[in-house]
């Protein structure tokens, strides 16, 4: 059974982005920080994953891609199209996700995945995510770490 793996937005939109093409990392406003081998090693942690990620997470994520010029743009927006086909999407409602300790410090978009990561690995940039989860008994890896030692 393929191991289930909570993307977080910025992981998410590095993805798509990639997808779409490897050189348009280097030239999305919100990539700055990654590169194509950050692409690359990203891909091959998610190579034999399930993709799960929640509507807050798409929605952002959505926002953001499209912050990229024509005809990137469209391009990305296909290859978003096809990662929502291929991903299963877990929804959390927004009372149970802003019932979470973490609400008011991560924002909702956070505390669902949060909420989602029961039984599941969250894979996160984000430092504050990272250490929720951990601190909640949840599988989690920081992707900066990864990406520090290139470990995969």
């Amino acid at each position: 059974m393929a191991q289930a793996i909570i993307l977080d937005t910025g992981l998410l939109v590095l993805l798509v982005v990639g997808s779409a093409s490897r050189s348009f990392i280097a030239r999305h406003k919100r990539l700055s920080g990654y590169s194509a081998d950050d692409f690359d090693l990203l891909s091959r942690l998610l190579a034999r994953s399930e993709i799960i990620v929640t509507p807050n997470t798409l929605t952002e994520a959505s926002n953001l891609v499209r912050q990229t010029p024509e005809p990137a743009r469209t391009t990305v927006g296909a290859a978003f199209a096809a990662l929502i086909e291929a991903s299963e999407e877990v929804y959390v409602p927004s009372r149970y996700a802003a019932g979470h300790p973490d609400f008011v410090r991560l924002g909702l978009a956070d505390a669902a995945q949060l909420r989602a990561a029961s039984g599941r690995m969250l894979l996160t940039v984000d430092l504050g995510l990272y250490l929720s989860a951990l601190a909640a008994g949840e599988a989690a890896e920081n992707f900066n770490h990864l990406r520090d030692n290139r470990t995969i």
